[in-house]
């Protein structure tokens, strides 16, 4: 019988060893680098669902104690919300049936954003049911919490008080109340406080009446609400904000989540760093002598009492006395006098204190997790040029683009909604021609009517006189607006226009004339290396 060839080998069940762990080399379970790496094979809700109270914990507690961390929290907020985040009204109007450039459009957009831009920036918080919060802040809260806990959590209320220009309001909440009842398991119609239909969309959220290691009212920490998703006319009653990772995933967990192990790492180091610094900056002193080494060695060994007089001890006293006359002896800065005739101190530093290049290793995985570079997280932009930070800046950009989409944009929105179905209803906002209130609830014409944008935080610039040179060229090309052009800055165009228009016929009343010309650019210097994109440097 011929012999045949067989590669890896043959088991009982005709499979090849390779086929044990499947036809990729990755999913190997014999090979030794492979073949205790044995991952969780439970759906996405099931692994998150046990952990996510002391992931979050952790995750919050990193942000309260940790500098960097804290400030990559505000510095997603900052560059996300800003310092006001506006309304720019942009109903579909070919939905609606009216055309782009109707009067009712530019009426709606001019009496919506007005009112609700006004009403939000009010130290009045008329927007926050706890009256705290400012609009702007219970975005920027929403961003925080979607940092930090991968979700936002935030209910509609109706305040009926009759000093309040609307009666919609938004309680935002800690999502950790958001679990189910009686602290029951999860099944499948219930998942960690979400109540979901056969499809699994959400039908009703159950919410804790108070945090369950809340001191203050341990009455409620075993009470829920159940608060149905929408109202039986289609009003939402709750904004639930999360980034699903998998599929029949039912809550969000952060992205610091897969580095809390390295930040953990990192906080350690540093203190031990800290530790070190401080020992550095302490001295031993080692006093030397002349006088013979056997004569101090024979008397150090003769006797454990330091009562005994001893030439030893006689010295030391003697140079104790001699010190002690000597006023003013400090290490800290101030001279140290003539010590004792034939002696002198000897001062003996500790060691190199940290390792940078270690340090920086850490942080640039801390950085990654965040979606940030490295020189943004650590603030040391020692090492980077132009190209670089022009690159780092647009990866951040990208990133925060659309967690501004998802957190920012998603809660104003919510947000907005709620607002505007009421204002309709009151008949505080013009409605398309031949439409009413009626036609809100109709599909479609809800989403087509709060239709919008969102202006926030500018975006950075390294290089100015580049930047205006380039945005002008692509308004000039036809590929971008002024609109979108001073959204980037942080600006609304339909207030920068107008103001405009108001400086130029006052410099015309007034008879003023400025220089616009664009200034003329210097030679370039011959003795530097004017590299494309790169700052000027000393030619090699």
């Amino acid at each position: 019988m011929k012999p045949t060839l067989q590669l890896g080998g043959v088991g009982t069940n005709g499979t090849s060893d390779m086929a044990m762990g499947g036809g990729l080399q990755g999913a190997q379970t014999l090979d030794r680098a492979l073949a205790t790496w044995s991952p969780d094979l439970r759906p996405i809700d099931a692994l998150i669902g046990p952990g996510k109270e002391l992931l979050d914990a952790r995750s919050r507690d990193m942000t309260m104690n940790d500098g960097f961390v804290g400030s990559a929290q505000t510095l997603t907020q900052d560059s996300i919300v800003g310092t006001q985040f506006v309304l720019n009204a942009t109903p579909n109007a070919k939905m609606l049936g009216v055309e782009p450039d109707s009067a009712w459009v530019e009426e709606f957009q001019s009496v919506v954003e007005n009112r609700f831009n006004v009403l939000g920036d009010s130290n009045r918080n008329w927007f926050d049911a706890q009256r705290v919060k400012n609009f702007t802040d219970i975005v920027r809260l929403a961003v925080g919490q979607f940092v930090v806990r991968g979700e936002v959590l935030a209910v509609a209320e109706w305040e009926r008080s009759p000093e309040r220009p609307f009666k919609t309001a938004v309680q935002m909440a800690n999502p950790d109340r958001l679990s189910n009842p009686n602290d029951m398991e999860d099944t499948v119609n219930i998942r960690r406080g979400v109540a979901r239909n056969p499809s699994g969309a959400p039908q009703a959220y159950w919410i804790r009446k108070a945090h369950r290691f809340s001191p203050y009212a341990a009455a409620q920490t075993y009470e829920w609400a159940r608060v149905e998703a929408y109202l039986p006319w289609g009003r939402s009653q709750v904004l639930h904000i999360f980034e699903q990772q998998e599929a029949d995933q039912s809550r969000g967990i952060a992205q610091m989540v897969s580095v809390l192990k390295e930040m953990r790492m990192t906080r350690k180091y540093r203190d031990i760093v800290l530790q070190n610094a401080v020992i550095n900056s302490m001295y031993a002193a080692a006093v030397e002598s002349e006088l013979p080494a056997d004569v101090v060695f024979g008397q150090l060994g003769s006797t454990a009492n330091p009562d005994v007089n001893t030439p030893v001890m006689q010295y030391m006293q003697g140079l104790m006395a001699y010190v002690g006359e000597a006023n003013g002896l400090r290490l800290d800065g101030a001279k140290i006098p003539h010590l004792y005739p034939g002696t002198k101190l000897k001062m003996i530093p500790a060691g190199q204190i940290g390792d940078t290049k270690y340090e920086q290793s850490l942080l640039r995985h801390l950085a990654a997790a965040f979606g940030m570079s490295y020189e943004e997280f650590s603030r040391d932009f020692s090492q980077t040029n132009y190209s670089s930070a022009r690159a780092a800046m647009m990866m951040s950009w990208r990133h925060m683009t659309s967690k501004k989409r998802k957190a920012a944009d998603g809660t104003a929105r919510w947000i907005y909604d709620l607002w505007l179905e009421e204002q309709i209803n009151a008949g505080e906002v013009p409605m398309p021609p031949g439409m009413t209130a009626a036609d809100f609830y109709k599909p479609g014409v809800r989403e087509a009517l709060t239709c919008s944008t969102w202006i926030g935080a500018a975006r950075g610039q390294i290089d100015e006189g580049k930047e205006t040179d380039a945005a002008i060229a692509r308004i000039g090309a036809g590929l971008s607006t002024r609109e979108d052009e001073l959204a980037r800055l942080g600006k609304d165009w339909r207030i920068v226009i107008p103001q405009l228009a108001r400086e130029q016929r006052l410099l015309e009343k007034h008879k003023v004339v400025l220089d616009t010309a664009p200034r003329a650019v210097a030679p370039a210097d011959p003795t530097v290396d004017q590299r494309p994109g790169d700052p000027a440097a000393p030619a090699q």
